[in-house]
């Protein structure tokens, strides 16, 4: 009896934290419903949402953006940061919009999300889209490391740093904090010459609602390490079990995303078929502000 009361328990406070999420959806719910997925973790969706999810339903579509538990605007001190917290979450989307199917848009560290999601509910998604989205973990920090020792060779304090982050364990938070920061030093999240308008767009989201809300919590990246054991995964199996499945996977990326090796994307255009994958030009890690219009017409055309 006790177990059984601790396991209800359990349900309805999973239940009513799911409940607290921040959701929001732009468009007709009658038309195509597309959820995206932001990255993390210590994420949220403010900048897409702030950029693009209205523009991206002006196109025909029922764009629903969210937050994960304990992330961004879903505040939640009890939050473990796990997959299957973040499934919950997703089935909460589905539940809350009375969806039955979506197509699911995952950027970054959400593409991870996405597709371990749509291989445990493939019923439940129609497409999934990648957009600079990671999906080989390790081979991305190995190539973020490969690039920092030829760019600093002649730097002995950096290559000292990069000695220590590969000495780190490759399964914590540390190894990929260091990473990424490293990647930031050598600007590959920046889009290499800004336009007018990804210019415009910044600036807009930089002086508006939504940057005004742009919290990271800073412990997700600690509590994920600590409680999910799949936390540096290698998802190209899993990709190519979802395409037998018949779910069609499409995959956008930016020519100039520093963080994915050349090898990366032509495994990523292998996987999702040469008709299904975009690579924009002068665009990074942000491709739905560095290069929108084209992103916007990847996903017009595909989706539709």
């Amino acid at each position: 009896m006790t177990q059984l009361l601790l396991l209800l328990f359990s349900m309805i406070f999973s239940a009513v934290q799911a409940q607290n999420l921040y959701s929001k959806a732009y468009g007709n719910p009658k038309d195509t419903p597309v959820i995206f997925i932001h990255g993390g973790p210590s994420g949220n969706a403010t900048l897409f949402e702030g950029t693009t999810a209205q523009k991206l339903a002006d196109k025909g579509f029922y764009v629903i953006v969210y937050d994960r538990r304990g992330e961004g605007r879903s505040k939640d001190d009890h939050a473990t940061m796990t997959f299957k917290e973040s499934f919950q979450d997703l089935n909460q989307i589905y539940t809350t919009y009375h969806l039955k199917k979506a197509n699911i848009l995952a950027h970054s560290f959400g593409g991870i999300i996405g597709t371990l999601f749509t291989r445990q509910f493939p019923e439940k998604v129609s497409s999934l889209t990648l957009a600079g989205a990671l999906f080989s973990q390790q081979e991305t920090y190995d190539h973020i490391l490969k690039q920092a020792k030829e760019k600093f060779k002649n730097d002995p304090s950096q290559l000292q740093e990069i000695a220590e982050i590969e000495n780190l364990s490759k399964n914590s938070a540390a190894y990929r904090k260091r990473c990424y920061e490293i990647a930031s030093k050598m600007n590959f999240f920046n889009m290499p010459s800004p336009t007018p308008e990804s210019k415009q767009l910044r600036q807009a989201y930089e002086t508006g609602e939504f940057y005004a809300t742009n919290f990271r919590n800073q412990e997700s990246p600690l509590k994920f390490y600590k409680n999910e054991s799949q936390n540096n995964i290698d998802n190209t199996s899993v990709l190519n079990e979802i395409k037998k499945r018949g779910i069609p996977i499409f995959a956008v990326y930016g020519k100039d995303d520093g963080i994915f090796s050349t090898k990366q994307l032509n495994d990523m255009k292998t996987i999702a078929g040469k008709n299904h994958f975009k690579i924009i030009d002068n665009c990074s890690h942000y491709l739905f502000v560095d290069q929108q219009d084209e992103f916007l017409q990847f996903m017009g055309g595909n989706l539709k």
